[in-house]
């Protein structure tokens, strides 16, 4: 099986540095060619412990790798201000894409490129990588299958407590703060929940304790939709605990569903907790705890699908509109438009 080349675009963005290193365990699949190093970007984040490194990959300068003609997938992962900008000079080349998120603060550009993806049939993956989750592929398939009854309510937050040096400041860029840099994934995961389109949307930006003015660390926002459902999202850089607390929880008229933490590598097993009203899916009614094993790596299954549609061994499963439905609700959740 031939290996896809692989251009990396980029090293300041949070994932950068896990995403090579999935690409580095996947070199049965993927042949990293080339880094470009965008670690003097003028948008680069100031917080300590960031970018990542080349490692053990050939690093290019941007000429040496527009230069190349053979490349089957660029990964962009710059900083988030340059994630949209480098992006359209591979759509405009027609090169398949997975591209880190958030998707710019500008809803008029992420749409220009999606159509342009569409038009083209051009793969254009956004890493959000909550959605290889196997326990949420689970909740998905729960909710399609109806098993919870009608989904009333969708809880969600995503966390952390790094306490680095600059992160405030970073953060304090983004008009939406850090419900703009983390809530992307649990807009995606809610979507995915509810039926019916927004109909409102009420952000609440904020600093979380101990932060300096201004520095937007932390944000909430609920969202209201065609028949009745509601969503409560919420993200904060200060949760003790960090992404161990992650949690989604989804109440349905006969059940609810729930995943805390939403990721786990700390050796011990993901597991999700179901409780039915009435019996659904083989399941009887009551509480049931599932298992799904250790997980070894958030990011595999999203490149491996991705592998699949490059090579044509599957078609083009990309739903366009969904992913411009995520990224429109997330500027509405966290107040940019």
């Amino acid at each position: 099986m031939r290996r896809l080349k692989v251009l990396f675009w980029g090293l300041t963005h949070e994932h950068a540095c896990g995403k090579l290193c999935t690409l580095g365990n996947m070199a049965e699949i993927f042949e990293v060619v080339g880094v470009v190093d965008d670690r003097e970007s003028a948008t680069r984040p100031n917080f300590a412990d960031h970018p990542a490194s080349p490692g053990e990959f050939p690093v290019l300068t941007a000429e040496e790798a527009l230069a190349l003609e053979d490349i089957d997938v660029v990964f962009i992962e710059t900083t988030n201000a340059d994630l949209m900008k480098t992006a359209a000079v591979f759509v405009d080349k027609g090169v398949p894409l997975h591209c880190d998120k958030p998707c710019g603060e500008d809803m008029k550009t992420y749409r220009l490129l999606v159509e342009k993806c569409r038009s083209k049939n051009l793969p254009f993956q956004i890493g959000y990588m909550y959605r290889g989750n196997p326990a949420l592929k689970f909740a998905r398939n729960a909710v399609r299958s109806g098993w919870l009854g009608e989904v009333s309510f969708v809880e969600a937050d995503m966390n952390h407590d790094y306490q680095l040096e600059g992160y405030s400041q970073y953060i304090s860029s983004f008009k939406g703060g850090i419900l703009y840099n983390l809530g992307c994934h649990l807009v995606d995961m809610v979507l995915s929940f509810v039926k019916g389109k927004l109909v409102s949307a009420v952000p609440l930006i904020g600093d979380a304790p101990g932060d300096p003015p201004g520095s937007r660390t932390r944000g909430t926002a609920l969202l209201a939709f065609e028949g009745g459902a509601q969503a409560l999202v919420r993200t904060s850089s200060h949760m003790p605990g960090g992404i161990d607390g992650r949690r989604l929880r989804i109440d349905g008229t006969n059940g609810t569903l729930e995943i805390c933490p939403i990721e786990r590598f700390d050796g011990e097993s993901l597991k999700l907790e179901l409780t039915l009203k009435n019996p659904a899916g083989g399941y009887a009614s009551g509480r049931h705890i599932l298992d799904f094993g250790v997980l070894c790596d958030r990011f595999r299954d999203q490149l491996e699908d991705l592998a699949l549609i490059v090579r044509g061994d599957k078609a083009n499963d990309q739903d366009y509109d969904h992913d411009l439905l995520v990224h429109e609700t997330t500027l509405k959740a966290c107040g940019v438009i």
